[in-house]
């Protein structure tokens, strides 16, 4: 322990000059010694980067060479690196230059002049393991999002998309491959160490392989976004294989702006980003959903294909007050809807869904025909409205126990048709109770499309239960194991959250789908 004694004693020089002469002399000497004590020196390092990232001592000290010294030497120097516990030492040298770079661009770059770029390449392109591709692609993220330093992390640029894209695709399996899907003996024993942390048995290693894989994936696509972000190599970056590999993992929604017209292009694309667009959950990747697709129909190249394919799902959308900090954004998407709605309906423009012509009228109806109506109509008028509305409801009632599902659509339909827009709480029920009855008839994309109105007109503190819970069933019903899993999840919720529950049981069917849908959505589930 003479070498971590020493850097202690060097630590505790109380005469600044002193101390800053023998730090420097530390970083210079600790790359060529043969000391087993490097890891220990390393951890107390990145205990200190990590807690005080600002202070810029040590890295005008030289820790940046020296950091990428020692990776350099673990990679080229196999009998150094599998010597003693040497085989830690990449990963905490990776992690302490990120803990330095990652907020701060002046360290960044002198980061970049002390050569940290080359070592973390050869970390990236899996000379070690995906533990230490992990840290790399992490720290080339942080290098590559300040502008004084993007340029020398491009000068790979090519290399860097193509293996940062692969890791994206192809991590997950790597992780089960490697770690995951071994035996216990099999797996290496630092890789337990650096997860854990020597705390912890075998439930935390696979809880923890399955954070740090999932970061991995996350940190190589904000990689790319790096570059996407200055339009740099999107016809790399934009390949129809590679984002439709992403959809399955979830990730693309992270993915830059820049790419969005090529996107249009790509019929599969917007068919799946259609799906997410009609899930409603206030988180970012919903309002990049929805700024895209605007996006795409102000642009008159694809702003017919993005009709015909997405329509449906936003005129859902279309009663949504606010998402998250934005404000009237159904009214965004109705002014946006129907600025050809006269060119349709007239036959000057042939749409080549007639889903998509049928939601463009039931939106004109819904937002114009319906107000118009309703501002000519007296207060007699009105009151006459009301009570055969709440007849059409009572019978609509009368007939689901009764079993004539088709007929209580046809009734709810009405009087939906029939109920002014700003009376909200009648018809999140009205249509919360017809997507009950598309469930039962076995049409699960009605049922979504139903529920998502009634939680656009929810207030977004409550949201409507029974509506969460019918959304989830349809969800399971199409195979969409995530959205099922996140809608049930926020089912619960919403019942602990009510003020007239006071003891909250879990219900069977709600349990029952949260079971399956954890499975299914396992991190690991398409690795095995």
């Amino acid at each position: 322990m003479q070498q971590a004694k020493l850097f202690l004693c060097t630590m505790n020089e109380p005469e600044p000059s002193l101390r800053r002469a023998k730090l420097t002399q530390c970083f210079k000497e600790m790359p060529l010694r043969d000391d087993q004590e490097h890891v220990f020196v390393l951890s107390g390092l990145w205990n200190i980067s990590m807690t005080q990232p600002d202070d810029s001592e040590f890295p005008s000290l030289g820790i940046f060479e020296c950091m990428a010294k020692l990776i350099h030497r673990g990679i080229s120097d196999q009998d150094w690196l599998l010597r003693g516990q040497n085989i830690y030492i990449p990963y905490y040298a990776v992690h302490i230059i990120g803990s330095y770079t990652m907020d701060k661009s002046q360290f960044a770059e002198r980061a970049v002049k002390s050569g940290v770029v080359l070592p973390l390449m050869e970390l990236l392109r899996g000379k070690m393991s995906w533990v230490e591709q992990r840290v790399a692609v992490w720290e080339l993220g942080h290098l590559a999002s300040h502008d004084k330093t993007f340029e020398a992390v491009a000068v790979h640029e090519v290399e860097i998309i193509n293996l940062a894209m692969e890791i994206a695709s192809n991590c997950l399996e790597v992780v089960y491959k490697e770690f995951v899907g071994i035996k216990d003996r099999k797996r290496p024993k630092y890789h337990c160490d650096l997860l854990t942390r020597g705390l912890g048995g075998l439930e935390l290693q696979f809880r923890k392989a399955e954070e740090w894989a999932s970061q991995l994936q996350c940190w190589s696509l904000y990689l790319l976004n790096c570059f996407a972000c200055k339009e740099r190599s999107l016809n790399l970056i934009c390949k129809k294989e590679f984002l439709k590999n992403l959809w399955h993992v979830g990730w693309i929604s992270e993915s830059h702006i820049s790419c969005w017209n090529w996107i249009a292009k790509n019929y599969v694309f917007l068919q799946n980003r259609k799906r997410k667009c009609s899930k409603f959950e206030r988180n970012d990747w919903q309002d990049k959903a929805i700024d895209c697709l605007l996006m795409l129909l102000k642009d008159p190249d694809t702003r017919y294909k993005v009709i015909d394919i997405a329509a449906l799902p936003l005129v859902g959308l279309v009663e949504l007050r606010s998402l998250g900090e934005r404000k009237r954004v159904g009214e965004t998407i109705t002014q946006t809807l129907l600025q050809d709605y006269y060119k349709i309906k007239y036959g000057f423009l042939k749409l080549k869904s007639k889903k998509a012509e049928r939601a463009s009228e039931e939106l004109w109806v819904l937002k114009v025909e319906n107000i118009k109506r309703a501002k000519l109509m007296s207060e007699q008028d009105m009151k006459e409205r009301e009570a055969f509305i709440g007849k059409l409801k009572k019978q609509g009632n009368q007939k689901f126990w009764s079993g004539k599902i088709e007929k209580v659509c046809k009734i709810y339909s009405k009087a939906l048709d029939l109920r002014p827009l700003n009376i909200r709480k009648e018809r999140i029920v009205l249509y919360s109770n017809r997507a009950q009855c598309y469930l039962l008839l076995k049409n699960p994309a009605a049922a979504i499309s139903d529920t998502t109105r009634a939680l656009c007109l929810s207030s977004s503190a409550s949201l409507h239960s029974k509506s969460l819970r019918r959304r989830s069933q349809a969800y399971d019903m199409k195979g969409l194991a995530k959205e099922s899993l996140m809608d049930c999840l926020m089912f619960i919720n919403s019942r602990t959250k009510s003020e007239h529950t006071k003891r909250v049981r879990i219900p069977y069917y709600a349990a029952r789908i949260i079971n399956k849908q954890m499975n299914a959505t396992w991190l690991f589930a398409n690795a095995k």
